[in-house]
């Protein structure tokens, strides 16, 4: 199983990107899918997350001004992300809650990462 982020770059302060991430390989389903990030010095956190139904969950930093979402045809998850500020500044990783046969146990991945630098 892999999963490959695209998406990042450098923006100004304000400014908008969309992350990509797809998996592939070996997947029976795709539970939970979501994106973390983790800035110079800081532990890896929780941006937002997304279930095979749809509902999600934000951290409280990104409420209102990104939005995740899914395509499960393509077992592919977006982040769009609006407003950016500075300390948004970090490297973004995407996580799939996956099984590879029926019946087994969930297992997470994770995606090698994207850097989002947000200048002010």
């Amino acid at each position: 199983v892999q999963l490959q982020a695209s998406g990042g770059g450098l923006v100004q302060a304000g400014g908008s990107l969309r992350l990509s991430c797809a998996a592939s390989g070996n997947i029976f389903s795709i539970n939970e899918m979501g994106w973390y990030r983790q800035a110079p010095g800081k532990q890896r956190e929780l941006v937002a997350t997304i279930t095979s139904s749809g509902s999600t969950n934000y951290a409280d930093s990104v409420k209102g001004r990104f939005t995740i979402s899914r395509d499960n045809a393509k077992n592919t998850v977006y982040l769009q992300m609006n407003s950016l500020k500075p300390e948004d500044t970090a490297v973004y990783y995407c996580n799939a809650e996956l099984t590879r046969v029926r019946f087994e146990r969930t297992m997470g991945y994770w995606g090698k990462g994207t850097q989002v630098t947000v200048s002010s």
